[in-house]
Formats: structure tokens, sequence, C-alpha cells
């Protein structure tokens, strides 16, 4: 990836495009899906009866399909006028980065953000989580002298460790004045507009918290690696230099196919489900690279947060979640498309496993929290609720599909039904083609987009699989993973 000095003009930004071909495509798409289900249904030997059998639950799968899409077509970006904007300029807003053992590159990267930054932040306040692998006196001391140059009030805190929770409200007693949080990740990189963009939607006053967009900084994995050098005639340590670089090379492709599909996976389902979400006010879940609060949501609720407990265990991870339960209580939970963060996605297809895993069992005490405390009065429970209940039709069709027709019936589906899922995937990710990349060309992304197979593949089996053991082994809330940053080096 392109990288910058400090004092050098950002190169790594984003915006949001807007396209009628993008709108058109994706009515095609869904088009083209329903007639090859029509087609499919036609051509093969599916009598009145097994269309009886399936007709109640397509119709409850088309339903909320539909809505799903009308939603987030709904959804649009905050626009404010001036005298809005006035006060939206007066407004104290405070960056709480908590680090862990994070890479120096990416941390660093992070901070020289906050100051390129259209509408800097009034004060940031870094804490340093216990980290075991370096003290970070280079990047504090020549982060001080820079804040203080730019005008903008932080701190930074070293303290033992007790986690991203701890560390954040250690940050938010640093900051006791302010008006509005920030929280990011120690990877964070903010496009220049970011703070500027999600403080758009707190001119509305029943906003409670605001979530940006997260695409990858590695969204292209690793760099490759690199050639051995020759060695003469030392036979054997040549054939083992080169045993080890394919090896390594291996590798490094296996990295660039994780890195391209879950930064398409993640991004269209901020574009898709969250945006749906956002239309109505109802945004489940913030990411933690980029998202914003009203501070007095965060002071009032800062105890219960710090001491969250689920089948009498500490819960340690889920944190940004946690927090946008308490702006549902509130108010509205909403997204801001054009506030772009760049952040570390996993390179290793174990941490993204074990990240993953992580979210499904947070995701889990989440859905408990939210049907026990949210009234039936906000969009947000009924949104979550047919989230579920699309969800469990799903897994019932496919296992009904898949098992009890062939098995029962004798009677397989057709395998152009198979197209269904890949059509409407790629009109979904259509979505992710709206996201401008200053790093990346088009063609790229293309490219990136039509690997969608492979991530509802992947969707399919492996994360199917760890969602079903996430949600079953909910109670195990140990982190998992590190406490922040990605495992990943900027190289």
């Amino acid at each position: 990836m392109s990288t910058r000095r400090p004092g050098q003009t950002p190169v790594l930004s984003a915006r949001q495009h807007r396209s009628g071909l993008v709108l058109i495509g994706i009515i095609g798409l869904v088009l083209l899906a329903a007639w090859t289900a029509v087609h499919a249904l036609a051509v093969a030997d599916w009598g009145s009866e097994t269309t009886s059998r399936l007709s109640v639950v397509w119709l409850g799968m088309f339903v909320l399909f539909a809505i799903q899409v009308a939603l987030y077509h709904l959804d649009r970006p905050t626009r404010v006028p001036a005298s809005a904007q006035q006060r939206l300029d007066r407004l104290h807003v405070c960056i709480l980065m908590p680090v862990y053992n994070e890479d120096p590159g990416y941390l660093r990267l992070g901070l020289e953000s906050f100051l390129q930054q259209s509408r800097r932040p009034d004060s940031v306040h870094v804490v340093d989580d216990g980290s075991t692998t370096t003290d970070y006196a280079e990047i504090r001391d020549w982060w001080l002298r820079a804040a203080t140059r730019a005008g903008v009030t932080t701190t930074w805190q070293r303290v033992p460790n007790g986690g991203k929770r701890h560390a954040q409200a250690r940050g938010v007693e640093a900051g006791a004045d302010a008006d509005v949080y920030i929280t990011v990740d120690s990877d964070s990189y903010l496009d220049p507009r970011a703070v500027e963009e999600i403080l758009q939607p707190f001119s509305k006053r029943r906003v409670q918290s605001v979530a940006g967009i997260v695409i990858a900084t590695n969204n292209r994995g690793p760099a490759r690696p690199a050639r051995p050098q020759p060695l003469g005639h030392a036979g054997k340590a040549t054939r083992r230099a080169r045993r080890e670089y394919r090896r390594a090379v291996l590798s490094w492709r296996g990295s660039q196919l994780l890195a391209r599909t879950s930064d398409l996976w993640f991004v269209t389902s901020q574009m898709v489900d969250r945006s749906g979400q956002s239309a109505v006010g109802a945004v489940m879940v913030n990411s933690g690279p980029l998202a914003a609060y009203r501070a007095g949501l965060v002071r009032e609720n800062l105890g219960s947060y710090l001491n969250e407990t689920f089948m009498g265990r500490g819960v340690s991870f889920s944190d940004d979640s946690m927090l946008t339960l308490y702006a549902q209580e509130r108010g509205l939970t909403v997204q801001q498309s054009t506030a772009i963060v760049f952040t570390a996605m996993p390179e290793r297809w174990n941490h993204f496993g074990r990240m993953y895993l992580r979210w499904m069992r947070g995701s889990t005490i989440r859905s408990v929290w939210r049907m026990r405390y949210l009234s039936m009065a906000r969009p947000a429970f009924w949104l979550h609720a047919m989230r579920w209940t699309q969800m469990v039709l799903t897994q019932l069709v496919t296992v009904w599909l898949l098992v009890v027709e062939p098995v029962a019936y004798d009677n397989m589906p057709p395998l152009s039904m198979l197209w269904i899922p890949f059509l409407l995937g790629w009109a979904q990710g259509l979505r992710y083609l709206g996201i401008i990349r200053t790093d990346e060309r088009i063609r790229s992304r293309l490219l990136t987009w039509l690997m969608m197979p492979l991530a509802i593949i992947m969707a399919w089996t492996w994360l199917r699989w760890l969602r079903w053991y996430g949600i079953f082994t909910c109670a195990r809330t140990g982190w998992g993973t590190r406490q922040n940053g990605a495992e990943v080096s900027l190289g």
C-alpha cells in the first residue's frame, strides 16, 4: 500500500460515489435472479405439492429481502445548513484511542491522520493498555509535540492491562468536558474528512451515535515475498531457499485472497445491512475503527459498560455493540456513509476465524440484551427480530432443499438454482464499487467484486459454521485474539 511521510499530503482517502448505473445494475441482477428461479422451477420436476410445501417460506423470504433492499436504497448521508454547521463547530470533539501491542507503523499513520482532518478534533487521548512489545516512546514524544503545534489537546497514558473498555474509560476521564466522543482503534487511519462527516448527523437532537464506513487499509494483502538471492554452488541451500520461497508465495496468495474477499464481504455488509438499518435510525452495531457518541451517553453508562457480565462472566469483547445498545435506548443510531476509515484487517485465515468467532459470540449476547431491554416501540427491536427470522428461514430452506426434499421426496433441486445466491450477491456487491479509493484503480475493485461467489461460498460454509458455533458457545467471553490491532504490520 502507499504510505506517506510526516508533513506530506495524505495519499489515503476515499469517498462514496452514487451512480444510477449501480442502481440499474442492482435491479437488473435481481430481476435476472428472479427469472433464474422461475426458470429453474419450470424445468424441474417440482409439482404443486413441492410448491405448496415451500410457498409460505418463499413468500416470507421474498418480503424480508424486498424490505431490506428498499431500506438500504433510502439511506442518505446527512447534510446540514450553515446555521446547524455552526453549532457542530462549537462542539468539543474528543478522540479516544486505546493501544495494545499495535504495530508502530499503523499507530503513527493513524495519529498523523488526526492532524490532517478538515475539522480537527479538539482533544485526543491515547491510552497504552500495558503493551508488552514496546513502550512507544519515540512515537509518544513525536505525537505530543505534533499535537501541541497543531493546537490539539492531548494526553498519553500508560496503564496496567485491563482491556479495551478500561482503556477507553481512562480516556473518557481525561476528556471529561467533551460533547462528542469518537472511538477509534489503534490501526485506524481516518479519511481527511472523516471527523467533519461523522459529526453531521448530530445536528439532529435525537441522534445518539453515528457509525462510519470501515474499509481495509491492506485490502490487497501483504507485499509479495522477495525472491531469494542466488547462492552460487551451495546446491542444498539453494533448493531449500527455493522451497521456502514457493511456500511463502503460496501463503502470500492465500493472504491476498483473504484480503480481497473479506474487504468485499465487510464493506458490502455495511453498505447493505447497516445502511438499511440506518434508514430508520436503528443501526445495530457501530464498528470500533470509527464511531461517534454523544458524550453524556457514554459517561452515564460507563459503570455498566465496564462491568458487563453474561451468565456470571465478565464480557471483554463486543464493546462497540454495547455502546450502540445504550444509544438505541436513548434515541436514533445512524450511519454516515461519507465518514470513512481505513483499518488493518487480518491477513491470516486463523486470525480471521478467531475474530469472526468473537463477533458471533458478542452478537449472540447482544441479541439477548436487545430482546430484554429494547422497547417494542423502537424500530431496532423489529429489525433485530427480522434479522433472526431471515437467518432461521435461510437455514431451514437450505436444509429442506438439500436434505429433506432429496431424502423424503426423492426430489433433487435443479442445479440452475445455485446461480440465485451468486446473482443476488453480485447485485448487492455493486454497492462495494460505490466506495472510490485513491490508492486503487477501479479495475482492481472490479476484480474484487467478481470474487463475490467465493465470498458467498465462504459465508455459507466456514463462516456459517462459525456463526452457529459462536451462538452455542457464547458463554466463552474471553477475547480470543489480541485486544487491539489486526496482527499485521505496515510494510
